[in-house]
């Protein structure tokens, strides 16, 4: 079981590096041409608007809605009445996103006024960022469409094709800014443009892989037959998972709407500082949580449609074991390499050496909660393939008020810094009620030496910092080095570290490889 699973992570981990590489040359490319000025903070906000609704909508309220009941399907139906179902929730989500995208294209002043509000202090900035966001909020549409492809292919074992889509935004966005935003008056409202495009193109990508797979759907409305009617009962079961789980899956974006807003009212670069240490922190999140939490959510929903609780439990204590594994130790490597990560990929063109430093302050901010924020990710999908989005709620609830009180008391003595520390304050808020209320459910049994487990894993990853920290040296030594040395630099300590980590790991008699194989204890 654990290799299957660990082979499908592979392949997702794989598709995700060239993702996030792709995203890093992207956020380069942002840094060199828009820096941390106007123009940057204004697409940020216009791109988090439908990226927050893209990501509890697309990839996470409807993503563990839809793959539970559409495992379901097949499992009771076969594949005629799974091919009901499909066409079925195609037709009904189309409907649905057509709403929301003109909704949110027509109401762009009053989302900005909401979410940035200490833009309207500036009417220019705050009209570019109107302008920007109607570009960008309808790539809600597309994308959603694309996460219904990707739910498609990932319960048929097809993990490979979704995982590598995001590579095209990427692509899009960096053409974008080469070719066309040094000649452009807008630089933002060219990105926005960008974005929209590059959305068109990720669903046209996925459909010619659906009709390989004999599941590209026809949307339909209407219901003719019982087995229709049947299909269109069971759409309507994904939209009732979805309303509870919207909010469920949503705590870290609405945290990061709620830093969006407090950071309007800081000083000029705070959003941009925030993006930069924020989207550092998704290449490990993405790498080891999504990965994971997608590989796992139909294995964890198949073995609660089938009743086996034994290998439910199995499923998500490896998952977690596995988080663990590589989490805290990148949790480490980014918050004693904050600074040097900054200037090996960001400290170009615009991009001054104070945005340096404001960014790695918040990154290490962000770094600590990483932990956290990956757990929360696997263990989600625990209450997900029960089809119960609801109790995710209860631990959200906790966290956001948590992220709130702590905003409000961090952002005056730490600005922009104190907002990342909230988040990740909530992260562990979110994480701990999850693991607890899984636990006391009995659906989960944790195997017995977790202690030393953690013991071993926390001191190889200290090991590896304070070596880190006494030969790497200070980050301003990197500053006068060429763009090619600093990355061999950065390349040659992450390689150290790894040696380090899994030495120390060796030393204390950890076996990592039965880890990837199968089930400890089993």
């Amino acid at each position: 079981m654990s290799i299957r699973l660990f082979r499908s992570t592979a392949i997702v981990g794989i598709m995700t590096i060239l993702s996030r590489l792709t995203g890093l040359a992207r956020d380069i490319a942002f840094a060199q041409y828009l820096g941390s000025g106007l123009m940057a903070d204004a697409f940020f906000v216009a791109f988090r608007i439908p990226n927050f609704f893209r990501r509890i909508f697309a990839e996470g309220a409807f993503s563990v809605a839809f793959v539970p009941v559409y495992s379901e399907c097949e499992a009771s139906g076969g594949e005629k009445h799974a091919k009901e179902f499909l066409d079925s929730m195609c037709g009904r989500l189309a409907i649905v996103l057509l709403i929301v995208t003109t909704i949110g294209v027509l109401s762009a002043p009053q989302l900005v006024t909401v979410l940035a509000p200490g833009f309207s202090s500036d009417p220019y900035k705050f009209q570019t960022t109107i302008d920007t966001l109607r570009f960008t909020f309808p790539y809600l549409f597309f994308i959603s469409l694309v996460a219904m492809a990707a739910g498609i292919m990932n319960t048929k074992g097809r993990f490979a094709i979704p995982a590598v889509t995001p590579v095209i935004l990427n692509i899009c966005l960096i053409v974008a800014v080469l070719f066309f935003v040094p000649r452009a008056q807008n630089a933002s409202v060219v990105l926005g443009l960008g974005v929209l495009v590059a959305g068109f193109a990720q669903l046209a990508f996925q459909l010619p892989f659906l009709k390989i797979e004999r599941r590209l759907p026809t949307p339909r409305i209407r219901t003719h037959t019982t087995d229709q009617e049947i299909a269109a009962s069971k759409t309507k079961k994904v939209f009732n998972l979805m309303l509870p789980a919207l909010f469920g899956t949503s705590i870290a974006q609405l945290n990061l709407l709620v830093n969006t807003i407090i950071a309007s009212f800081l000083v000029t670069g705070s959003v941009s500082w925030l993006y930069y240490s924020d989207r550092l922190m998704e290449f490990p999140l993405a790498l080891i949580g999504i990965a994971l939490a997608t590989v796992i959510l139909p294995s964890l929903s198949a073995n609660y449609a089938t009743r086996s609780v034994v290998e439910f439990s199995r499923t998500l204590e490896w998952a977690l074991r596995l988080s663990l594994l590589f989490a805290l130790p990148a949790s480490v490597g980014l918050i004693v390499l904050s600074e040097q990560l900054m200037i090996v990929l960001f400290y170009y063109g615009e991009f001054s050496l104070r945005d340096v430093k404001m960014a790695g302050h918040s990154l290490i901010a962000f770094a600590i909660g990483l932990s956290a924020f990956i757990w929360v990710k696997v263990l989600a999908p625990g209450y997900f393939a029960r089809q119960d989005t609801k109790t995710p709620i209860k631990a959200g609830i906790w966290a956001i008020i948590a992220n709130l009180v702590f905003s409000l008391l961090l952002y005056r003595p730490l600005q922009h810094v104190g907002l990342a520390c909230a988040t990740s304050i909530s992260g562990f808020v979110n994480a701990v009620l999850l693991y607890w209320w899984l636990r006391s459910s009995g659906i989960y049994r944790p195997k017995d030496k977790w202690a030393a487990y953690v013991f071993r894993i926390f001191t190889a990853s200290l090991i590896m910092g304070v070596v880190l920290q006494i030969f790497v040296g200070d980050a301003s030594t990197w500053i006068g080095r060429s763009g090619g040395m600093r990355v061999l630099m950065l390349i040659q300590w992450i390689v150290i570290a790894h040696l380090i980590y899994f030495a120390s790991l060796y030393i204390m008699g950890m076996q990592v490889h039965r880890i990837f194989q199968r089930p400890v204890n089993e």
